[in-house]
């Protein structure tokens, strides 16, 4: 029976993704060169298929001509700007909402830090649905994903056994992690991470695709 739902948040319940890559690669434009975007996407999610840094890459290429420190203090703020004007994405709220109202805990578990995630969710009035929120601060330095830890961490706070939760997972990282705590997982990716062909136990381009009902039916087949 399902008792969790275990949602990331960066690219599944706001979509910080989309405008991280499109302030790079509007700042890589404007000096002459493209973004590689192939290997930037490694790093969704987590930093275990690649430790790609964009703003070191391009004051390298440049030949030391851009700031290192310029270029993130740049790409922070627009990236900030495009961030805040972005809603909450389709499905999400309904999907909490269907969770509260059958007695179903749900939590997030994030490889950001709790001082982004908390802040966003503050903002977006959905901090208090949430029974819990794991962040990479919860668990060891470099243990997270695609590292199970942070899904095996959200599971020991909400008391709950891996096969009773469902995890909703845009990246190839948070995937890999989800597997490995041994959690059925969705794959919802954004048009980024699909194109890393991220795939769950099932895969939809949006929760709005999917009922508390349609995951209890899913987890009884896994049975």
């Amino acid at each position: 029976m399902l008792k969790a739902l275990i949602f990331d948040f960066d690219g599944l319940i706001l979509d910080t993704e989309t405008p991280e890559v499109t302030v790079w690669q509007s700042i890589y434009r404007e000096h002459g060169f493209e973004l590689p975007v192939d290997e930037w996407a490694k790093t969704i999610g987590g930093w275990g298929i690649s430790d790609f840094d964009a703003a070191t890459h391009l004051s390298s290429i440049s030949q030391g001509r851009l700031d290192l420190a310029s270029l993130r203090a740049r790409h922070r703020k627009e990236h900030a700007e495009m961030i805040h004007n972005s809603p909450i994405l389709p499905g999400v709220t309904d999907m909490i909402g269907q969770a509260k109202e059958s007695g179903v805990r749900v939590a997030v578990g994030s490889s950001s830090t709790h001082s982004w995630v908390d802040t966003h969710l503050k903002r977006l009035g959905i901090f208090g649905y949430f029974d819990h929120v794991v962040c990479q601060d919860d668990v060891q330095s470099g243990r997270s994903k695609p590292y199970p830890d942070i899904f095996l961490k959200a599971l020991e706070r909400l008391k709950v056994q891996a096969g009773e939760a469902v995890v909703f997972e845009d990246s190839v990282n948070g995937v890999t992690a989800a597997r490995r705590a041994g959690i059925f997982v969705v794959g919802v990716p954004n048009p980024l991470t699909a194109q890393m062909g991220v795939q769950g136990d099932i895969t939809v381009s949006s929760l709005e695709q999917l009922s508390l009902r349609d995951l209890n039916e899913h987890l009884k087949k896994r049975r």
